[in-house]
């Protein structure tokens, strides 16, 4: 990855690179990170619904869109990282990809999509997942994923279970399933 660029790994659209602005709290999920990633949800996405909730880079959202995801909506609330997603949008003529410029709480507040597999990698050492997680149920489809990457060490996750994790440095990151007999 150079310096506020990072490349889409996989798909279509492999190697192409994507830019964003300079932001402290932006930082990219590492290649290797959305490697394993993208292996445990399968290299194909074609026709999964999926939402990347706090987009920033949008590598994750482009990349599964790379892979043949029916619908991939994006989510950033700073404008110019948003203008930087438009851009990217275009260059690759992603047709597949909705941006929405909006705080990622508020969108899951008033929005009522349902999505397949929902990446939620929000601003580094924000701890907003407690905030997401209870409003996350009811976006979820039957078998729906939930990517969740944050600073630190994973702690309890009411409602999820824990399919797959890893640690990259000082992230880590797991896939993750509604738990059985958790309400919707």
């Amino acid at each position: 990855m150079t310096r506020n660029r990072v490349r889409i790994i996989g798909g279509a659209w492999r190697s192409r690179l994507l830019a964003f602005p300079p932001r402290p709290e932006l930082r990219p999920t590492p290649d290797r990170v959305r490697e394993t990633v993208f292996n445990w949800l399968g290299q194909d996405l074609t026709g999964r619904n999926c939402l990347d909730l706090f987009a920033g880079s949008g590598a994750l959202g482009f990349e599964a869109a790379s892979r043949g995801a029916r619908r991939v909506v994006m989510v950033e609330h700073d404008a110019a990282t948003f203008r930087a997603l438009e851009a990217s949008r275009n260059a690759l003529d992603a047709s597949a990809v909705e941006l929405k410029r909006a705080d990622a709480l508020e969108f899951l507040r008033a929005e009522d999509g349902v999505y397949d597999v929902v990446f939620v990698d929000p601003p580094y050492r924000s701890d907003l997942w407690p905030r997401v997680a209870p409003l996350l149920p009811r976006h979820l489809a039957p078998q729906a994923l939930v990517y969740l990457e944050r600073a630190g060490r994973a702690g309890p996750l009411p409602g999820f279970e824990v399919w797959r994790q890893g640690r990259a440095g000082q992230v880590a990151y797991q896939l993750l399933k509604r738990a059985e007999g958790a309400l919707s």
